[in-house]
């Protein structure tokens, strides 16, 4: 319920800064944030400002990709999502701070939907489709894998 708060307040923040918002609506930002840690190959922990002298802790999913399950009972599909993470992680170790744009609220309550923008200008969620860590995803259901055999 805490996550929940948290992201919704960021939503309502920002709204307040950028006009009204409803139900769906995508917020265009950009909303400057710095990367606490990353969660996995598709999320992130970040601190937003969405002005200054104020931060906001949320979680956000970045827009547009599907990564492995961290926990998945597939030790191929576990070995992917840490590549996954490893790979989002070394991204964004070097960044200072980051925008998020297009950012929304998630289907799962405690974190947000949101383009994460590097400082050079570059999108990880990019970066990690072309290299093949990741699956595009816009939201829907998710298709199943069967677990390779080794």
């Amino acid at each position: 319920m805490f996550r929940y708060r948290f992201s919704w307040l960021l939503l309502t923040m920002i709204a307040l800064a950028t006009g009204p918002c409803h139900a769906g609506q995508t917020l265009d930002g950009p909303v400057l944030a710095e990367v606490v840690r990353v969660i996995d190959g598709d999320t992130v922990l970040v601190e937003a400002m969405p002005w200054p002298d104020h931060r906001i802790s949320t979680y956000v999913r970045l827009r547009g990709i599907d990564a492995p399950e961290l926990k998945s009972r597939c030790p191929a599909f576990r070995a992917a999502a840490r590549e996954a993470q490893d790979q989002l992680t070394a991204l964004i170790s070097d960044q200072q701070r980051v925008s998020l744009v297009d950012i929304s609220g998630d289907k799962y309550f405690g974190r947000v939907v949101a383009t994460l923008v590097l400082s050079d200008g570059r999108s990880p969620a990019d970066l990690l489709l072309e290299a093949g860590l990741v699956e595009p995803y816009a939201g829907k259901a998710k298709p199943r894998h069967s677990c390779p055999v080794t």
